[in-house]
Order: C-alpha cells, then sequence, then structure tokens
C-alpha cells in the first residue's frame, strides 16, 4: 500500500480532495468532487424543443401576433424551458395559442401539441380587457406571457409525468440497459482498472451492464488521452461515450494534471475516485436521453462542478 500512497500523494493537491481511507489516513485525490475536479461537461443531445409560433386565431394582427409569440417564448425560458418563438420543426411540441371573447374581456387559451399534432393538454390565462390585448403597445401582452408561464411550466411538467407513468418501457420506469465495452489509452494497468471500477460502479446507481450488445439501450466506452503540462506535470483527459442506436447521446469528460509518468503503473484507488464521479455523470446523460420525446418541462439545476 506505501507505494500506492506514494503515488497518489504526488498529484496535484490544487485540483484534488481529501479522501480517507481506513488504515491510510488522507491524501489528495484528483478527480475527486463532481465528474472531473476542475469540470463536469456533458455534450448532451439539444433537449425537446417546444416551438411558440405566432397565433393565427388569437384575435392579433400579424406583428402583434409575432410579437406575443416571442414574448411567451422569452418568459418560458427564463423558467428553463427550452422554447422558441416561430413555426415547429420536425420534432418539435408545440404551444398553440387563441383567444376566447366574452364581452369586453379576452382570455388567452394555450394548448400543448405533441410531434405527432395529438393534443395532449391545455391551460387557460388570465382574462384582460380586449382594449389592452389589442393596444399597439405589447406591455400589457408582455405581463400576460410572464404571469401565464408559471401554468405553463406545471402543464408540460403534468403531461410529462403522465405519459412517463403510461409507458412500462420507458426509462423513467426502468433501468438502463448498458454494453460496456471498456477503455482505451490509459498508461500503466488503467485500461483494466478503470474498466473494472466503472462495471462495478453502474449497477450500484441502477443501470445494467450488459456482456454483449444486443438489446442494450446505450453503449459506453472510456478514453484516456496524455499531454504534457507544465512544469513537469501531464494533462490527463478521460471521457465517457454513451451512444444508442441514434448515435452519439453525450459524455462526460474528467480533466485534471498529475506529475508527469505518475500514472504509468497501478491506478489502484484512483480509478475507484475516476470510475465512480464518472458514473454520476453518464447517469446524467442517460437521464438526459431518456426525457427525449417527452414535453420540455422546466430542466431540474445541475450539480455544481467542484
Amino acid at each position: 500500500m506505501s507505494h500506492k500512497i506514494n503515488v497518489i500523494a504526488k498529484l496535484l493537491p490544487a485540483l484534488s480532495l481529501l479522501l480517507a481511507l481506513a488504515g491510510c489516513g488522507g491524501y489528495p485525490q484528483p478527480f475527486a468532487g463532481n465528474p472531473g475536479a476542475t469540470a463536469r461537461r456533458l455534450a448532451q443531445p439539444p433537449p425537446v424543443r417546444l416551438a411558440v409560433p405566432p397565433p393565427a386565431k388569437a384575435l392579433l394582427d400579424p406583428a402583434s401576433a409575432a410579437t406575443f409569440s416571442s414574448q411567451v417564448a422569452t418568459a418560458l425560458a427564463q423558467a428553463d424551458v427550452p422554447a422558441v418563438a416561430g413555426r415547429a420543426r420536425p420534432g418539435d411540441w408545440v404551444l398553440g395559442i387563441a383567444a376566447d371573447r366574452q364581452g369586453s374581456q379576452i382570455t388567452p387559451i394555450y394548448s400543448v401539441t405533441n410531434p405527432r399534432g395529438q393534443l395532449e393538454g391545455t391551460a387557460r390565462g388570465a382574462a384582460m380587457s380586449a382594449e389592452d390585448w389589442a393596444a399597439p403597445s405589447p406591455a400589457a401582452r408582455d405581463t400576460a406571457a410572464r404571469e401565464a408561464a408559471p401554468t405553463l411550466v406545471d402543464l408540460l411538467t403534468s403531461i410529462q409525468a403522465r405519459l412517463a407513468r403510461s409507458d412500462p418501457n420507458s426509462l423513467m420506469n426502468r433501468s438502463a440497459r448498458i454494453y460496456f465495452s471498456g477503455v482505451s489509452g490509459a498508461p500503466g494497468n488503467g485500461n483494466v482498472e478503470l474498466a473494472q471500477q466503472m462495471r462495478r460502479q453502474l449497477p450500484q446507481d441502477g443501470e445494467m451492464v450488459q456482456a454483449v450488445p444486443d438489446n442494450a439501450d446505450f453503449s459506453l466506452r472510456g478514453e484516456v488521452r496524455l499531454a504534457p503540462g507544465e512544469k513537469g506535470t501531464q494533462r490527463v483527459e478521460i471521457q465517457w461515450i454513451v451512444n444508442d442506436a441514434r448515435g452519439e447521446r453525450g459524455r462526460v469528460v474528467q480533466l485534471n494534471e498529475v506529475p508527469a509518468g505518475s500514472l504509468n503503473g497501478f491506478w489502484g484507488d484512483v480509478a475507484a475516485v475516476v470510475a465512480q464521479q464518472g458514473a454520476t455523470g453518464v447517469r446524467g446523460v442517460i437521464e438526459n436521453s431518456a426525457r427525449t420525446g417527452q414535453p420540455p418541462a422546466a430542466a431540474a439545476p445541475s450539480p455544481k462542478s467542484g
């Protein structure tokens, strides 16, 4: 154990967190904390979009209709919904806007349709005077858009939950099946150690690791890249790349600098920490992919980087 401690103890403490081991005391560990002690970067597919086209049946002139669609999209974007003003593209969910007039009052009516054009839910905005609704100034309609945003977020969230509950094959309802092909590019015994530790860690995060790619939801591979650093150090970049039948779904990148050559032998506990934190990031990519095809509800806060 003394050789392993000596190697790990040389890793840059500025990029490390202390990890205590029974009988071994505490020592610096790179890659501890969030995936990549210096960065957690997920190259994920774009989230499901919510298109907000200019309404044709909202009792507004074309210019006001275009402005109002932008106001609604902006209000939703501020609530972390990936809403975009304009015509829908293939695969987009759509937020339709209409207006119900009762006497001198106008009530905005919002409808959510899925990419197949099927209605998934509706919501009513707050009533306002017809004069304010049709006024040349967009101020009153901007207020209406901002006041409607929380209601629309609740609607999208309820649709998302309903669809997830109704699909027994959804990854929201079962563990993901992963085919892990291993690690390449690491010095020393890193390829073997990192692969062993990742295979141990993934089931602890709820994933099912398969020995063959048949019927797997995702494939995972690890790549290690080395580059010269400054003042006798070596830059180590570890990437965990997640694919499915559509192609790359995302990747987790762990970055650090170590004394040159310090990982040329046994990785030991370094591999354990790398895999532990890398698996957390892999789970984030899978969860993001599981939401593909679901309505674009407000995003959950991302874990902070270390």
